[in-house]
């Protein structure tokens, strides 16, 4: 089947579609009257909560919907034809060749045993029968179109020899290899670092353009589909609750569920404690105990009994506004301007005397340089590079950068799961940078906690809830009897907000944000004074995620408890945190106050990172900064200052001073510090990244 070149009406037209899934007991609906257009060459987001449906829509598009899943209303026409009605072959031509789909994991997509090249290659020598000398000359030109470094050598390499952003680059490659009508986008970044993700979304856009591609883009951060997209829809449990172009939805919401969406989310410029982040009430339904009525009902605002939930709600069209529709029956009735009804406001807790000190902390990691037989000479890994820093009590200090800068190994050296090569840690003034944890006091253990990024990976599946905080309890030696323990067990799910009945339940019954809930009431079972917060909330939903950081800011409250927060969600860290330290490739290259670091001067590494962040606001502007190449590997960092390889700025010191030395630490104004060769006049000509446009 040739493209269909001349066809002018929309790309991708889904209508009235409905999807379930069939088990042995029951039909699960999982998508329901769902609608939506792509015209050519436009861009629509899907957003929403996991399990909304956005990926079963792509998997219906793609026709891939497994044994138990199928198509029970509505259709979906690409190109005016009907997708149901083609057979296995037209569909299997279409597949690659006019519909590409890129998945959240790049390596689930690619061939291990197989040269890049190769895979490349094969797309269009099958879909469209040119020869391999053809094929390989093509794949050089995507590569080289997606701002891969030295393409010939890239197609030459395995798949296992690149990086994460390097592999999600080469698998949108392999997509637009045959050109396709129409990209479908599911979750393309979560697994990658801002930086990369700020260049691999730049890198999306910019091919839209150049082929003319359209694209359905599934996401659930709002950022990055205000930077990407024309046209939105938001999703609630399996259904479209509101359509339209991104100015639209972002400036003139009609749904509740959008605008509880967006006060979930830390903007530029708001306060923790005088406008804390609202969580979504309530829990997102299981698809077969959706409410009667509005799926939203059970969590909104303006739920009206006897209204919202007597009748199916269809989606509206909204008066004054072109292809802008809502699910909603109040949507005039509503104030939509009226503010946020704040709740009290938090009082921030005082920040007391030094609890953690480092001192010139060096942790290198000794790996054979023949990493695959052992053999060759050793090289060393400078994880960490002389970090320096203190932290008080009721302190927030938010520990920054990509991955592989080393902000996980020092957290493992605070632990005691590593010991420190040199340099110090004194916790209340003692040293335990060489005490490994098995030979710690216990008191030290319970004083200095952890909160992984991933929930699911740090319960034990065999034990309920209860029991595993109590055998926390048990090793703190808390509590005299059994009775004690159950509690003050009782005790920490409050303290969590969980309800006491989850003590008996497994770790199966409960969603990511419960799972997290319990791994945060188990660090604090021992009353626990430093918490190394991991990632704690990048596994969870935007509205979760509100619940879970509020909840960790009142404990902190209410338990004095200094916060060291690892992250690379700069939204969320200007929000939360008091002091911020960047890392880069195991050196410290700023450190002060939020607002110190959140505004100029910046250390170079530091305004690129800003600059990547997506700000889910229309009335932001953002200078555009997009970093050049990748992380240089830890095993061989590049002579002089580490950053030189990516630097915008390095032109601006003389003499190749960049390349030669380490720069030294830069006190600024009120102790910030800055790890840079720039002169201080340089560095004061610095522009804001980010300025929130006036009113």
């Amino acid at each position: 089947m040739s493209k269909l070149e001349d066809y002018d009406g929309p790309i991708l037209e889904i209508d009235k579609l409905s999807i379930s899934f069939f088990t042995r007991l029951r039909e699960i609906p999982a998508v329901m009257d769902f609608s939506v257009r792509v015209q050519p060459g436009e861009a629509v987001g899907l957003v929403g909560e996991s399990g909304c449906g956005k990926s079963t829509v792509a998997l219906g598009v793609m026709q891939d919907l497994g044994k138990n899943g199928r198509i029970v209303g509505g259709n979906i026409k690409f190109k005016g034809r009907d997708l149901s009605e083609m057979s296995d072959e037209e569909l299997r031509d279409i597949r690659g060749n006019e519909i590409a789909m890129i998945y959240q994991e790049p390596m689930a997509s690619l061939n291990p045993a197989m040269k890049i090249g190769k895979q490349l290659a094969e797309v269009p020598m099958i879909h469209e029968g040119v020869s391999q000398e053809e094929a390989m000359k093509r794949a050089l030109e995507v590569v080289t179109d997606v701002r891969l470094p030295d393409p010939e050598r890239m197609l030459n390499s395995f798949p296992h020899q690149l990086s994460g952003g390097q592999q999600q680059r080469i698998v949108i490659a392999m997509a637009l290899m045959s050109k396709p009508s129409l990209l479908i986008l599911d979750e393309p970044t979560t697994a990658l670092d801002v930086t990369v993700e700020a260049a691999v979304v730049e890198l999306v856009k910019d091919l839209g353009k150049k082929y003319g591609t359209s694209m359905l883009f599934i996401s659930h951060n709002l950022g990055l589909v205000l930077e990407t997209c024309d046209r939105l829809c938001v999703m609630y449990s399996g259904e479209a609750v509101e359509r339209g172009s991104i100015e639209d939805v972002f400036d003139n919401m009609q749904h509740p569920y959008t605008q509880a969406l967006f006060r979930s989310i830390p903007l530029p410029g708001a306060d923790k404690n005088a406008r804390p982040l609202v969580a979504i009430p309530g829990n997102f339904p299981l698809p077969h105990e959706r409410p009667p009525g509005c799926n939203f009902g059970p969590r909104c605002d303006y739920f009206e009994e006897g209204r919202c939930d007597a009748q199916d709600i269809p989606m509206v069209n909204v008066e004054g506004f072109e292809r802008h529709s809502t699910r909603c029956l109040k949507s005039t009735e509503i104030d939509w301007n009226a503010p946020l009804m704040l709740a009290e406001t938090k009082k921030k807790g005082e920040i007391g005397k030094v609890v953690l000190k480092m001192d010139n902390l060096k942790k290198y990691y000794e790996v054979a340089a023949n990493a695959l037989f052992g053999g060759g000479d050793k090289k060393v890994v400078k994880a960490n590079e002389t970090l320096s820093f203190e932290a008080r009590e009721s302190e927030t200090l938010a520990i920054v950068g990509e991955s592989g800068c080393g902000k996980s190994t020092f957290a493992k050296v605070l632990m005691g799961l590593e010991t420190a090569t040199d340099g110090q840690i004194l916790l209340d003034g003692e040293n335990i940078e060489q005490t490994p944890i098995e030979s710690r006091k216990t008191q030290t253990v319970a004083d200095v906690q952890m909160v992984f990024q991933n929930p699911f990976d740090t319960l034990n599946p065999s034990m309920t809830v209860g029991r595993q905080i109590m055998r926390a309890l048990e090793i703190f030696k808390i509590g005299k009897t059994e009775a004690d323990r159950r509690n003050r067990m009782l005790e920490l799910l409050d303290l969590v907000k969980l309800p006491r009945e989850f003590a008996d339940r497994m770790p199966r019954q409960l969603s990511g944000g419960q799972k997290q809930r319990v791994g945060i009431a188990r660090a604090f079972a021992g009353g626990a004074r430093i918490v190394v917060a991991d990632e704690p909330v990048s596994a969870l939903d935007v509205s979760v995620q509100a619940a879970v950081t509020d909840l960790l800011m009142e404990i902190q409250r209410e338990e004095k408890t200094t916060l060291l927060f690892i992250s690379h969600d700069l939204s969320i860290v200007r929000y939360l945190s008091d002091r911020v330290m960047v890392m880069y490739l195991g050196h410290v290259v700023e450190l002060g106050t939020t607002d110190q670091v959140f505004s100029p001067p910046y250390h170079p590494y530091t305004e690129a990172l800003l600059s990547a962040v997506p700000i889910a606001d229309t009335s932001v502007e953002k200078q555009h900064i997009v970093l050049e190449g990748d992380i240089p590997s830890a095993m061989s960092p590049p002579p002089g200052c580490p950053f030189q390889t990516r630097c915008r700025w390095k032109s601006e010191v003389p003499g190749g001073l960049c390349d030669k030395e380490v720069p030294p630490v830069q006190t600024l104004a009120d102790g910030h510090q800055v790890k840079c060769h720039l002169a201080e006049d340089i560095l004061a000509r610095m522009e804001p990244v980010i300025k929130i446009a006036a009113e």
